[in-house]
């Protein structure tokens, strides 16, 4: 192995990661491991640094504090980068970004000129068997539909065996469904090749498909990072929470350890006495009453009266929007934090298949209190 270089299957590193373009910080004291054949995804919205680590992971920018490792070796620290094209890293751009006076063959063969024709061309269409490209090694990248293109885009930066892969929003150019068959083929060459990688998004949905571990980020620093089902379930902030998805949102005082919601009390054990806070609670958390529930055998706390004031089949799953049939005493600010007084009494809530009750429909809900999240309000 030279200098620098890391081996096929290794791990990475990020130690206490600064940056900053002028003098705006991008980057704060980011600190992140990814072991070899390891998926991690960095989430969070525009802005937040997200990409920026990963131009400092492929050497696009120079390292200003911290200390990069791929496979146990330091490949960047302040004054001593190793070259991009030494360090063993893949790139696959949310632009794509084929070569347009190159074929396909030429394009996934790029990494590959030091090797054999014969070696080169075997590599070249082996990559494209495996991404369903096979019979188009001369055709042109402006004769591919987009999907194509991303195919060949992944075939390109698989084709020199990297120790890590870097995807920055590699599937938001796709439409819906195509996004869906192009990430999980992705996933499984990832898999099958035990390349560590590094998938930048700002989608939960694929952040919880591709990720073994996905690390939340907010204004340059990682607020979360754990196995999706962590982060969904176990928010370590109100932020974290809203970002993985949609919730309804209280606020309350915690006494004795408790919260008081219409639906009962919600446990608060480790907030202080008194203590202003909003509880969050996920639409799927709230049951219909005579429905199976998305948990079986989970417990619930409630069956409040209600009636529909609106419902839309969403696909898997139904949006439900009803009204409490109560005088509630506390503050309801609907879904994400919006509304306000008048819709106090208004809930979201989210069921499997398709339920659609016409709108004046009475019926129960209840609350399934392990998600609903509880967190002082800030400042």
């Amino acid at each position: 192995m030279n200098a620098g270089m890391a081996s096929p299957g290794a791990g990475l590193a990020l130690a206490d990661i600064h940056h900053a373009y002028d003098t705006r910080p991008v980057v704060r004291g980011v600190s992140l491991s990814a072991s070899a054949g390891e998926v991690v995804c960095l989430l969070g919205p525009s802005g937040c640094g997200k990409t920026t680590i990963l131009r400092l992971l492929a050497g696009l920018e120079p390292l200003q504090r911290g200390r990069i490792d791929i496979g146990g070796v330091a490949i960047a620290e302040p004054g001593r980068e190793t070259p991009p094209e030494k360090r063993g890293v893949g790139l696959v751009f949310q632009d794509i970004a084929l070569f347009p006076h190159m074929d396909i063959a030429a394009n996934i063969g790029f990494g590959l000129s030091r090797r054999p024709a014969a070696e080169r061309a075997k590599r070249v269409a082996t990559l494209l068997s495996r991404v369903h490209m096979d019979g188009y090694a001369s055709a042109w990248p402006h004769q591919l539909s987009g999907g194509q293109q991303q195919r060949i885009a992944l075939a390109r930066a698989l084709a020199p065996a990297p120790a890590v892969l870097l995807m920055d929003e590699p599937f938001s150019g796709l439409d819906t469904r195509l996004r869906g068959a192009i990430r999980d083929e992705a996933l499984h060459l990832l898999k099958a090749d035990a390349i560590t990688a590094i998938v930048v998004t700002h989608d939960p949905e694929e952040a919880m498909f591709m990720a073994d571990r996905i690390a939340v980020m907010r204004d340059g620093r990682i607020e979360q990072i754990g196995t999706p089902s962590e982060v969904y379930t176990r928010p370590a902030s109100e932020f974290v929470a809203e970002f993985m998805g949609e919730v309804n949102r209280i606020d309350g005082t915690v006494r004795e350890g408790r919260v008081v919601t219409p639906f009962g009390a919600v446990a608060a054990p480790d907030i202080a006495e008194g203590t202003a806070v909003h509880v969050l609670i996920r639409p799927e958390a709230l049951q219909v009453a005579g429905m199976a529930p998305r948990v079986p055998g989970g417990p619930v706390q409630g069956a409040v009266p209600a009636h529909v004031l609106a419902s839309r089949l969403l696909g898997r799953t139904s949006w439900v929007h009803v009204c409490l049939n109560t005088d509630p005493t506390h503050r309801h600010q609907g879904m994400g934090g919006t509304g306000g007084e008048e819709a106090h009494s208004h809930w979201h809530v989210r069921v499997a298949g398709q339920f659609l009750p016409p709108e004046g429909t009475g019926l129960e809900v209840a609350l399934d209190p392990r998600q609903a999240f509880v967190f002082p309000v800030a400042g």
